[in-house]
């Protein structure tokens, strides 16, 4: 009996690593010979490679829109899935899905899993052009979510509402697994970091992140007479519309407003420096920046949207916020900022709600439980494949 094929379409190599590789690994473990695909990056695709997992190119460009690029994309889909011949595609995030899900289904794949991670900028806009493009990919949405043998992950109960009301999926093969899970051993309460106080926006620099909102309360918190210290946390993404000029960031460091320690490859080292966490973003899946946070015990602030409501509750781990407002922001930082007591408080809280909701082994036994409902019997396939 041969082994089962299971293979990632991925949008990035280092979000494979960062939030579906313990899933790979467990699907190893149980059998599973797992193929990655994803666009190259020199360090994620040896850390693939490194757990002896295979992996793939993909020619993906999350923020492109080329009809020749993506007939590209297409083709590799295409190319890949006819000669690994998987069992079993996991397909994560918005072009994967569609993309992926397409050629999966006109192939036959014997069995698929969507993991719908948050609908992005398109979704989040409403200008004349975004209103277009969801026009024209929410049919393709409803092609490739249609194949017989499916589970579709949603990580928050708007995104599912949304993707059912416009009957974009049927009920009975969703289901919800909150965020992608942390390891609570490695993302723990520390010591309290030294002074002067350090509030943290962990994510990439975007404006759909809320990263205005955040200099808008760096910057009104700091003329008020604070002392804290706020410091963005995270990479540029010049493939999202909403990505922010260095020239930008590099402005609010020489005003004295912020400063921008870049990515972190070790987060626990860095979270275990900062005292609060604000990310008022716009809309998400479920960001695993908040749940990182909230295991080290960190109070949180904040937007009242879908996926970052999930994390926080309001009054007890963090304050939520409405969304696009700075001086709102601003006001909850600051009652952080002034309250010891609140953000010991709200940290416990924190931490306690990670632990119950957010574990890694949670997420990995959901996962693999959703590869167990739709995965067809070893003993269906043909041997002697390409591996």
């Amino acid at each position: 009996m041969s082994q089962p094929r299971l293979l990632f379409l991925m949008n990035e190599a280092l979000f494979f690593t960062t939030h579906r590789l313990p899933v790979a690994l467990a699907a190893q473990r149980a059998g599973y010979r797992v193929h990655v695909a994803a666009p190259f990056e020199t360090g994620p695709v040896a850390v693939i490679r490194g757990h002896g997992l295979h992996y793939h190119d993909l020619p993906l460009k999350r923020g492109g829109r080329s009809l020749w690029g993506e007939a590209r994309l297409l083709a590799r889909c295409w190319h890949l899935i006819r000669r690994i011949k998987p069992d079993l595609v996991h397909h994560v995030a918005m072009k994967p899905v569609i993309f992926g899900g397409l050629v999966s289904r006109l192939l036959g794949v014997p069995a698929v899993v969507h993991a719908i991670t948050g609908l992005g900028f398109l979704f989040i806009r409403d200008d004349r052009a975004a209103r277009l493009t969801r026009a024209l990919i929410m049919p393709l949405y409803r092609y490739a979510l249609g194949h017989p043998n499916a589970r579709v992950i949603f990580q928050n109960p708007d995104d599912l509402a949304l993707f059912l009301g416009h009957r974009l999926v049927r009920a009975e093969v969703t289901l919800m697994i909150k965020g992608c899970g942390v390891d609570m051993t490695v993302f723990r309460p520390g010591p309290a970091p030294e002074l002067p106080l350090v509030v943290m926006f962990p994510a990439r620099i975007l404006g759909d992140k809320g990263v205005h909102e955040f200099i808008h309360a760096a910057r009104s918190l700091k003329a008020a007479g604070a002392t804290a210290r706020f410091v963005l946390v995270g990479r540029r993404d010049p493939a999202n519309p909403t990505d922010v000029a260095e020239a930008t960031i590099r402005g609010w460091e020489a005003e004295g407003v912020v400063e921008w320690w870049g990515f972190q490859a070790d987060m626990p080292a860095a979270l275990a420096r900062a005292h609060i966490i604000c990310m008022p973003s716009y809309r998400e899946g479920l960001p695993r920046g908040l749940i990182e946070a909230a295991a080290c015990g960190l109070p949180i602030v904040t937007a009242d949207v879908p996926g970052c409501r999930e994390v926080v509750r309001h009054g007890e781990s963090g304050f939520l916020v409405p969304v696009r407002d700075g001086p709102a922001t601003a006001a909850a930082i600051g009652k952080l900022l002034d309250d010891g007591a609140l953000r010991a408080a709200m940290g416990r809280a924190a931490r306690q709600l990670a632990a119950a909701d957010f574990t890694v082994e949670a997420f990995v036994a959901d996962t693999l439980a959703a590869y167990a409902a739709v995965r067809p019997a070893p003993s269906r396939r043909a041997s002697g494949r390409t591996p």
